[in-house]
């Protein structure tokens, strides 16, 4: 694709990031280099945070100006400053035209993005814990004010979605798609050590499951998970994005909280593929994340993501292998990769397809196939306050499963990040699912309101029929 002719002739794109942490502090300093794109507004809950990476980034004070309210946020930006603020009510009236929501605050992020769509605003979602529970509907709403709500290059879901559809266009066949572990495990030879997100344990044993024949391979894996079992194998992040791509794809996980195997890189075209031909699916067309596992002098995936297809014609897909392509060792299946997210080093093409082609880099009409639900991994009393924290935005004792999606009803799996920072009415047992009556709901919340409105949309009892929504 060119994309220099793709944006031919547009005019200067005004955004307003929400969020100026990680992935907004990575957009914010790529959008110095960027003469398309001009991030004018910054909104950030603490806005110290903002502010720092403005004078880190090497813009003066006289080039922005914090705001308390719409007044000075008018005058700000009337006078060519960067308005930073904590709300945004203060700016939503600014003449912007994508919000990035960057938060990663499930509460905050739905509140933004659903003021933003109502403002005739296209919105790039960052966070995905808002997006997995309410992605759909703002997709929708967007729709019928003819823009749109995206998932974001830079990040997992879009890049995934985007390979999962140039993949279809080709004709291949897709036997299964994913994405590489937040975290690779590193086993050092000399050291005889495995490593894993700043974490180390003695564990020589681990080279000897590096090398062997396929035929062992499944057996090779499940030992490599044991001793793993130190590390968490299973991380909130990974469920959460990939039930974004299962609604905007149809695709979906084989067991509902992943096989997520340790894998080296070349043997993953032999282990997402189904159980008849010595794969660890029951079907095709199957979404999972596996984690890396490599020495230190070799090459990562970097967290990116891939799908596995079916190798055609023998002939073509031979001449690719000899290219270096990585196929399975009996040449019948080969794993083609995005080796990268570069958080919002990369964003800008989502940004601009969104406000000057209208464009998602999502799909137009993402369905809601799952649900990213909370078990509990030990007794939670009731009364338990499910504070949700961390880098990973993750709760104590309690783990994530991707389900099928349903109406939230009393009895229905409680969303994860619905569950989240609210407190158990009553007791839950280590392994139950935490369910919608479990929950304190006397604070309904903005995630969990536009979740029933959702609900109404693609779950419609007989009393109550599909409504528009406002």
């Amino acid at each position: 694709m060119n994309y220099a002719a793709r944006y031919r002739n547009a005019d200067l794109v005004e955004v307003c990031l929400a969020g100026a942490g990680g992935f907004g502090r990575c957009l914010l300093a790529q959008s110095v280099s960027i003469p398309l794109l001009n991030v004018r507004v910054v909104v950030e809950r603490e806005p110290e945070i903002a502010v720092a990476a403005l004078r880190e980034l090497g813009f003066s004070p006289s080039t922005w100006m914090l705001c308390t309210n719409a007044t000075e946020a008018k005058v700000a930006y009337s006078q060519g400053k960067k308005v930073v603020t904590d709300d945004l009510a203060a700016v939503i009236d600014l003449p912007f035209a994508v919000l990035v929501e960057a938060t990663g605050h499930p509460e905050g992020a739905a509140r933004h993005a659903r003021m933003a769509v109502e403002a005739g605003r296209h919105v790039a979602m960052v966070s995905k814990e808002a997006d997995c529970v309410v992605g759909p509907l703002l997709a929708h709403m967007a729709g019928k004010r003819e823009r749109v709500v995206t998932p974001v290059d830079g990040d997992q879901p879009s890049l995934l979605i985007g390979l999962i559809s140039w993949a279809e266009v080709l004709g291949l066949e897709i036997l299964a798609a994913g994405k590489s572990s937040e975290y690779d495990f590193v086993f050092d030879p000399e050291a005889g050590t495995l490593t894993s997100n700043g974490h180390s344990i003695d564990c020589p044993q681990m080279g000897e499951t590096l090398t062997g024949e396929t035929t062992d391979l499944i057996a090779r894996i499940a030992r490599r998970a044991r001793l793993a079992a130190p590390f968490v194998q299973r991380a909130v992040p990974d469920l959460c994005e990939l039930s974004i791509v299962a609604n905007a794809t149809g695709f979906l996980p084989d067991r509902p909280d992943l096989h997520a195997p340790l894998a080296r890189i070349q043997e993953v075209p032999s282990l997402f593929r189904p159980r008849s031909e010595g794969g660890i699916f029951s079907e095709t067309r199957v979404l999972d994340v596996f984690h890396c596992v490599r020495r230190p002098f070799e090459l990562s995936l970097a967290g990116g993501v891939f799908i596995v297809v079916r190798c055609g014609d023998a002939k073509t897909w031979r001449l690719l292998g000899e290219k270096g392509h990585i196929l399975s060792p009996d040449g019948r299946t080969a794993m083609l990769t995005i080796p990268r997210h570069l958080l919002g080093v990369e964003a800008a093409t989502t940004l601009l397809d969104a406000a000057i082609l209208g464009e998602t880099s999502g799909r137009e009409k993402p369905s809601h196939q799952v649900d990213l639900t909370a078990v509990a991994h030990a007794e939670l009393p009731a009364g338990t306050h499910l504070t949700m924290g961390g880098h990973h935005h993750t709760i104590e004792n309690v783990g994530p499963r991707i389900v099928p999606a349903g109406a939230l009803g009393p009895d229905a799996a409680a969303p994860f990040y619905i569950a989240a920072n609210r407190t158990l009415i009553r007791s839950v047992g280590a392994g139950d699912t935490i369910k919608m009556a479990d929950l304190d709901l006397t604070r309904t919340g903005e995630l969990l309101q536009l979740r029933r409105v959702q609900d109404t949309l693609f779950f419609p009892s007989r009393e109550t029929a599909v409504r528009e929504t406002a």
